[in-house]
């Protein structure tokens, strides 16, 4: 499950990386706002969609990732946390159905698996500069999985914090592209 990253073949995929953490970051801004605006009184068919879409855009994600950093080395982590948020669409999109509460559960348990993922995906990649917000996000992923669970039992459960969690996931990624931009020795 770990990826490798060789430095100097890094260096070559590290403005894809940078490109795409960009995109990452105003996907995330925007959805949130969706979310947060569509899902104040309940679960409509937009906020459905909405929450299936992130763990697809998620695998998109990881697929271009792992595209762009082929040279690096075996990007196994990647392909695990396709596999992962292909699993939680899936799971979302039945959980939908229940409620909130059960969008909550899935969306827990995979923010806390693909935590893990991006937590060990980031220290192997951190030498090459830029992953140090990627660390930290990967274990407040963890974190804010558990709380989505334990909240999803709630009297009254909500989706805002599925949205703050995407909005800080978001700022993350931007922190992450912007010290990309720097050379290894600056991060």
């Amino acid at each position: 499950m770990v990826t490798t990253v060789d430095l100097p073949a890094a260096g070559g995929f590290a403005p894809a990386l940078r490109r795409l953490y960009f995109v990452r970051f105003a996907f995330a801004i925007v959805w949130a706002a969706l979310l947060f605006t569509t899902t104040k009184s309940g679960l409509p068919p937009v906020g459905v969609a909405l929450v299936i879409l992130y763990p697809l855009f998620d695998v998109g994600s990881a697929i271009v990732d792992a595209r762009s950093s082929r040279a690096a080395g075996p990007a196994r982590g990647l392909y695990v946390n396709m596999a992962i948020s292909l699993l939680a669409t899936v799971g979302i999109a039945i959980g939908s159905a229940s409620g909130i509460p059960a969008v909550l559960r899935v969306w827990g348990a995979w923010a806390i698996v693909a935590g893990l993922i991006q937590l060990v995906v980031a220290i192997t990649r951190r030498r090459m500069g830029g992953q140090w917000p990627m660390i930290l996000s990967g274990g407040i992923s963890v974190l804010a999985g558990a709380n989505f669970v334990l909240s999803a039992g709630a009297a009254n459960p909500s989706l805002s914090t599925v949205a703050g969690y995407a909005v800080l996931g978001g700022i993350f990624f931007l922190v992450s592209a912007i010290r990309l931009g720097r050379t290894p020795k600056a991060n």
